[in-house]
């Protein structure tokens, strides 16, 4: 649509212009810097940034009817700036003229309802978000967007040039930045590092793929973390890790997306969510305070991070009775088919304590929750989400798996309806699927098969006495035929088909 086909009371707000006033904000010693160059780690105390709108308290003026006004009618705009993450532009990059804007596809990925049999078995009504369908087919397409739209931006105005982006990962995190840096070359260029056959194939093949130099090195991902951490220290480089408070702005859009889903009433809803790096929980807490503090959203939803006991420091964190008596231990991981979730040390885990805290206070309840569930019941869940109609990765088979759990301990209401965030392609960890039918997960998986979650191709042999084809030899007629007959039979034996009545 074009822009006078709107209501003439909005046409001026549809198309925004560049505004607000953005900080970094150390959630350590509070101190606060312009976000002229790029910052990862407060250059007094080296704690983690946010970055703030200074100006923030403009975006009341207008009364939450008229933002999801704004928001529903910019959804129809063709304006391509407008059409991914940044139709929220205002709550991630108010800064950013539209011309800086990077779009890729990213964002408004599909909220999809579980048919009634799954929902059932859960004993909850819930949804699917299958941020796998972004173009990176990850969730962390939204982060980049919104720090590469940020980089182009400081390209663009002569602030930097010639920049590496760097990132440590688990697979998603390379994958998004090697597309997004490849796209805005040659101004940028893209370096990863990756932990030594720690990744699937479908994930390593995606930066390599777009051209990035790919490093990969001994260890875990924590073990790469330390090593870009330590370039981005010393050398001028872009580090586009989730430490990065551009990335946890883009994510945001997660939570906007959801809340326009769901014509904007978050009573009674519930946000699962995988904790990984820590990054995305972060951001789906502060995208929905600032639409409640803004009267977009008249409640916040709860949310549920969910962590696999084989890599659990947040679980564990807030198993601790006492708030006063949590200090933060990070632990040693094991192998898990979350592969991305597989993280000991997140690195946004002071914004987590910060946010936790400040959104349980505003929400004047306990909304925020933590579960932990097995590896068996990871797989087992993401099998029979998609044996029911779903695309979802491990980490959606994580979600579920603590939806699941939590509905069986009775710490969620029959009548509450809940959101399974899937954050990546069912494809990208296809590998595992795979591994869980031939029964061959190595032990330290702890995964056991089940026989009615299992399924393999069956070879038809028609038999001996019959020709088969094959490329490049086909059959005469009355063999093609002879052959046909034989094989549609036995099909048709083995799936208990009944003939057509005549």
């Amino acid at each position: 649509m074009k822009i006078n086909a709107f209501p003439s009371e909005l046409q001026s707000d549809l198309i925004p212009s560049p505004g607000g006033r953005l900080i970094y904000r150390c959630l350590g010693c509070q101190a606060e810097f312009g976000i002229q160059e790029l910052l990862y780690t407060c250059p007094q105390c080296r704690s983690v940034l946010l970055i703030y709108d200074a100006d923030f308290d403009r975006l009341k003026a207008n009364p939450g009817a008229k933002w999801r006004r704004i928001f529903d009618f910019r959804q129809m705009l063709t304006i391509p700036a407008l059409k991914g993450i940044y139709r929220f532009h205002e709550f991630i990059g108010p800064n950013l003229p539209l011309e800086s804007i990077v779009y890729l596809g990213e964002g408004h990925t599909p909220v999809v309802e579980a048919n009634a049999r799954l929902q059932d078995m859960v004993g909850i009504r819930f949804y699917y978000k299958n941020d796998g369908q972004n173009p990176s087919a990850s969730f962390k397409d939204r982060g980049m967007a919104s720090a590469f739209s940020y980089i182009n931006y400081l390209i663009q105005n002569g602030h930097i040039k010639d920049v590496l982006a760097i990132c440590a990962s688990t697979g998603d995190t390379s994958a998004a930045a090697a597309l997004y840096a490849a796209y805005l070359q040659p101004g940028i260029k893209s370096a990863v590092l990756l932990p030594h056959k720690k990744i699937t194939p479908q994930q390593l093949a995606q930066p390599l793929g777009n051209g990035a130099a790919v490093y990969e090195i001994p260890g875990v991902f924590d073990d790469c973390m330390k090593v870009v951490e330590a370039l981005s220290d010393k050398y001028n480089v872009a580090l586009l890790n989730s430490k990065n408070a551009w990335r946890i702005l883009g994510q945001e859009s997660y939570s906007y997306e959801i809340a326009q889903a769901f014509e904007y009433d978050m009573a009674d809803k519930v946000v699962v969510v995988p904790i990984g790096n820590a990054g995305n929980i972060t951001a789906v807490m502060s995208g929905f305070l600032k639409f409640y503090e803004t009267g977009i959203i008249e409640a916040l939803p709860k949310i549920v991070g969910v962590q696999s006991q084989h890599a659990n420091p947040v679980y564990l964190h807030y198993q601790q009775p006492d708030p006063k008596n949590r200090p933060f231990k990070p632990v040693t991981v094991k192998p898990s088919v979350a592969q991305a979730a597989m993280i000991g040390n997140p690195v946004s885990m002071p914004r987590v304590t910060y946010l936790v805290d400040h959104y349980n206070r505003i929400a004047g309840a306990q909304k925020v929750n933590f579960v932990e569930v097995s590896e068996q019941a990871i797989m087992d869940w993401q099998l029979t989400a998609n044996q029911n109609g779903h695309i979802a990765c491990t980490h959606g088979g994580e979600t579920l798996a603590g939806l699941a759990a939590l509905r069986k301990q009775g710490l969620l209401r029959e009548d509450e309806t809940a959101i399974c965030d899937s954050t990546a392609h069912a494809l990208k960890f296809i590998d595992f699927q795979t591994m869980y039918f031939e029964q061959r997960l190595p032990e330290e998986f702890e995964v056991e098969p089940q026989a009615a979650l299992i399924n393999a191709p069956q070879l038809v042999q028609p038999g001996a006495h019959v020709k088969t084809p094959a490329p490049g030899a086909p059959l005469e007629v009355q063999d093609m035929q002879q052959f046909i007959q034989v094989v549609s039979d036995q099909i048709a034996q083995d799936l208990d088909l009944k003939p057509r009545a005549h």
